[in-house]
């Protein structure tokens, strides 16, 4: 993996569980980590879905090798929340291809 092509910033967050003093159990985002990350691909994929069409964004990203990171995580690139879907390991430890789609 070349360092120039490292040219996008992503967020890796992990939800998380705190208790409050009064016992409510409060769901938030953590973040993992922040790491430079090269855009593979970026496509609108549209789907039937029972209301009508929508529109699901899907992208690609490749990172150095991450250990500990599953799909239980989620990405966040320029603002926008995207669901962890699929991650490849790229060579022995090397790279991490992760497929994420857009969070509605």
């Amino acid at each position: 993996m070349q360092a120039g092509k490292l040219d996008r910033q992503i967020t890796i967050e992990r939800q998380t569980e705190t208790v409050t003093a009064s016992g409510a159990v409060s769901n938030t985002w953590a973040t993992v980590n922040t790491v430079r990350a090269e855009m593979v691909q970026q496509t609108a994929n549209e789907f039937l879905t029972g209301l009508g069409e929508a529109e699901n964004g899907t992208v690609v990203f490749r990172i150095r090798y991450l250990e500990g990171i599953t799909t239980a995580d989620r990405v966040t690139f320029e603002g926008a929340a995207y669901d962890l879907k699929e991650i490849a390991e790229i060579g022995r430890r090397r790279t991490l291809e992760l497929r994420v789609v857009k969070s509605t």
